[in-house]
C-alpha cells in the first residue's frame, strides 16, 4: 500500500533521518517508537504529505486516502457531536453549514424588511438544499447513527455539545470524524495522552477491531503491546521494523544484539589469530609466503562493526530518604464535593513506610484532588489528610508544576542552581535522560514547550531529599527510556510514593498497592497492578453471576405470577 525507501530529513537544526526504509501492507499495526527527537512525528508528517523528504521516495500503491490524527486534535466545543461529527464530509458539511446560517437569516430583521434580501435568500438556500442532496447528504447522517454506539454514544448523547465532553470523549468524536472519511490508511499521533485507563482500553478494543492498516505514535507500550503487530524503531535515523507487538520487539533486539556481539568476539579472535601467526612469521625464511598470503587475505576480510549500545537514558538515583514514622500520610474520615458532585465521602486510609501506592479511576474520580488534599494545598469539606507527625518530608509534581519556573533562567543554570555540588558531566547527563541534549540546555526556560517544561521540573523535583514522593502523572511528556529510568529509580527508592497515572505498564513496574477511586470510595487491593487485575476480573465474574441469578429469580417469579393467574383463571371458570 505504501512505502518509505531510503527517505532522509534534514532541518537547519540538523538531520533528523538518514535511511528510513519500511512498508504498511493490509493488515499492519505499526507501532512508531524511539527516544523524543528521533523523527516519528517526521516520518508521520512525510506519509501524510505535509512535508516533503530531503532525499529517498515515499511509494503510494494508488491514490490511498490517508487520514492523520495528531497530537492536538481538532474539535469545535459549540458543535453538537452530531454536527462535529458530520464536518468529515467536507464539501456536504459546508454546504449543511451555510444552509443552517442561512435558514438563520431569514428570520432576521432585515429579511422580514428588505423583500429583495428576501428573495436571495430563498434562492440561495434553494440551491444549497439541491446540492446538499446532489451530495447524498440524507445518507450521510444514516452513516453516523451506524457510528455513533461504535465511538460510546446514544442519539441523545450526540445532540449534547462538544465542549461539555471531556477530553477523552472528545478524542473519540475526532476519531469518528476520522473514521467517517474512510480511510485506506490511518496515522495517529500519541492518541493516548491525557486519557483515563477505560478509554485508553476502549481504544485499544476498537482500533483491534479496524480493518484500516494503521501506524501509530505511542510511549505507552501496554498500547503498544495490545494493538501492534510490527515495531518499526528509529536510532540514530535509521529505521528497524520487527514483527510483533513492543514486548516482543525488546526480545527480537535482545537476540540480535547478542548473537551480533558472538559474531563480533568470534571474527576478533580469528583475527587475532591471524594477526599473531602474520607478525610472527612475517620474516620467516619458509613461511612468510604464507604469512604474506594471510595478510592479504586479512585484509579483504569484511569487518562485522561492534554492535551499537542502546540509546537507553542513563541511571539515576534518588537521594537517600531521610529516615521517618511508620505513618506517612493518613485520611480520616474524609470528605469532599465539588459543587453538588461527591468525590470522597467518609474515606480511610493510612500510608507506611515502604508503600508505593498507585491511584487509580477514571477522569474526574478526583485523583490529582486526593493529592492535594494530602499536600494540603487544598482543604477538605470534612475529615482530614495530613502527613505523618515524625519528619515526613514530602516532594510534590503537579501536573502544572512547570508554571513555578523562572523562565528568564537556562535550562542547565535551573539545575545548577538546585545541585551546586554537581559537576557538569553529572547535570548534563541528568538533562540528557530527560530529553535535553546538546545546546537544548542553554535554551531559557521561557523559550520551552510545554512539555519541555514539565520535564525539567519533574527533573528539578526528583533531586530533592525527602521521604515521600507524590507525583500526579509523572510520565506525561517522557519518552520511553526517560520512563524505564524513572520507573528503576522508583524502585529503588526507599521512602514511599504515591502516584497517580494513567499508565498501566509504568504502574505494573513501579506500585506495590492500588487504590482504586469508585463511588466516592478508596477501595484498596493489596499488590501489585497484575493482583488488580486478577482481582477485577474475580469481581466482573461475580457481578455478572449475581446479575444472572437476578435475572433468573425474575423469570422464575414471572413463569410463578403466570401460574398463579393461569390457576386463578381455572377455579373461576362455570362448572
Amino acid at each position: 500500500m505504501l512505502r518509505l525507501e531510503r527517505v532522509s530529513k534534514i532541518y537547519p537544526t540538523g538531520e533528523v533521518l538518514r535511511d528510513v526504509t519500511w512498508e504498511v501492507k493490509p493488515g499492519d499495526r505499526i507501532g512508531l517508537v524511539g527516544v523524543n527527537g528521533a523523527g516519528k512525528s517526521t516520518q508521520m508528517r512525510i506519509i501524510a504529505g505535509l512535508e516533503e523528504p530531503s532525499s529517498g521516495l515515499v511509494v503510494k500503491q494508488g491514490d490511498p486516502r490517508i487520514v492523520y490524527l495528531q497530537q492536538e486534535f481538532d474539535v469545535d466545543p459549540l458543535h453538537s457531536v452530531r454536527q462535529e461529527l458530520f464536518q468529515a464530509f467536507g464539501e456536504a458539511a459546508q454546504v449543511l453549514n451555510r444552509q443552517r446560517q442561512v435558514e438563520e437569516e431569514l428570520s432576521s430583521e432585515k429579511a422580514a424588511t428588505d423583500p429583495d434580501h428576501l428573495d436571495e435568500l430563498i434562492h440561495e438556500l434553494g440551491n444549497l438544499q439541491t446540492r446538499f442532496e446532489s451530495l447524498h447528504g440524507y445518507e450521510l447522517d444514516a452513516r453516523i447513527d451506524k457510528l455513533l454506539p461504535l465511538i460510546g454514544f446514544t442519539p441523545e448523547g450526540a445532540e449534547v455539545l462538544v465542549g461539555d465532553y471531556s477530553g477523552g470523549w472528545q478524542m473519540r468524536i475526532a476519531l469518528g470524524k476520522i473514521l467517517l472519511q474512510e480511510p485506506d490508511l490511518l496515522l495517529l499521533d500519541e492518541p493516548t495522552n491525557h486519557l483515563d485507563v477505560e478509554t485508553i482500553q476502549w481504544l485499544e478494543g476498537y482500533l483491534i477491531d479496524q480493518t484500516v492498516p494503521l501506524v501509530v505514535i505511542s510511549h505507552d507500550r501496554a498500547f503498544l503491546d495490545r494493538v501492534c503487530n510490527q515495531i518499526v524503531e528509529t536510532e540514530r535515523g535509521i529505521s528497524r521494523s520487527y514483527l510483533g507487538n513492543y514486548s516482543q520487539h525488546l526480545e527480537q533486539k535482545a537476540f540480535e544484539r547478542e548473537s551480533s556481539q558472538a559474531a563480533f568476539e568470534r571474527q576478533q579472535k580469528e583475527l587475532s589469530a591471524q594477526q599473531a601467526y602474520i607478525d610472527r612469521f612475517r620474516a620467516s625464511a619458509t613461511r612468510s609466503t604464507q604469512a604474506k598470503s594471510r595478510e592479504k587475505l586479512l585484509d579483504k576480510v569484511e569487518r562485522i562493526e561492534a554492535p551499537l549500545e542502546g540509546l537507553g537514558g542513563p541511571r539515576f538515583e534518588f537521594p537517600p530518604a531521610p529516615r521517618c514514622g511508620r505513618q506517612v500520610a493518613v485520611l480520616e474520615d474524609l470528605s469532599h464535593s465539588y459543587g453538588d458532585r461527591i468525590l470522597f465521602l467518609g474515606v480511610d486510609l493510612e500510608v507506611e513506610r515502604g508503600d508505593r501506592i498507585a491511584f487509580v479511576g477514571p477522569n474526574g474520580a478526583g485523583k490529582s484532588t486526593l493529592l492535594r488534599l494530602v499536600m494540603g494545598t487544598e482543604t477538605p469539606d470534612d475529615g482530614s489528610a495530613r502527613l505523618g507527625e515524625h519528619n515526613v518530608i514530602a516532594g510534590y509534581f503537579e501536573q502544572n508544576q512547570a508554571e513555578a519556573l523562572d523562565l528568564q533562567k537556562t535550562v542547565i543554570n535551573t539545575l545548577f542552581e538546585a545541585v551546586p555540588d554537581w559537576t557538569q558531566t553529572q547535570v548534563r547527563s541528568l538533562l540528557g535522560s530527560f530529553c535535553f541534549s546538546n545546546d537544548a540546555v542553554f535554551k531559557e526556560v521561557g523559550q520551552l514547550s510545554g512539555g519541555e517544561k514539565a520535564r525539567l521540573a519533574l527533573a528539578l523535583m526528583l533531586l530533592t531529599p525527602c521521604n515521600l514522593l507524590v507525583l500526579d502523572e509523572p510520565t506525561n511528556h517522557l519518552d520511553i527510556p526517560a520512563k524505564q529510568m524513572l520507573e528503576e529509580a522508583l524502585m529503588e527508592y526507599e521512602g514511599a510514593v504515591l502516584v497517580v497515572s494513567h499508565d498501566r505498564y509504568f504502574i505494573s513496574r513501579v506500585a506495590n498497592k492500588i487504590v482504586e477511586l469508585r463511588d466516592g470510595e478508596l477501595v484498596v487491593y493489596r499488590g501489585d497492578y497484575a493482583y488488580y487485575q486478577q482481582k477485577k476480573a474475580e469481581e466482573a465474574e461475580l457481578l455478572l453471576e449475581a446479575e444472572e441469578e437476578e435475572a433468573r429469580e425474575a423469570q422464575r417469579a414471572a413463569n410463578r405470577s403466570k401460574q398463579k393467574t393461569k390457576a386463578e383463571a381455572r377455579r373461576k371458570r362455570p362448572t
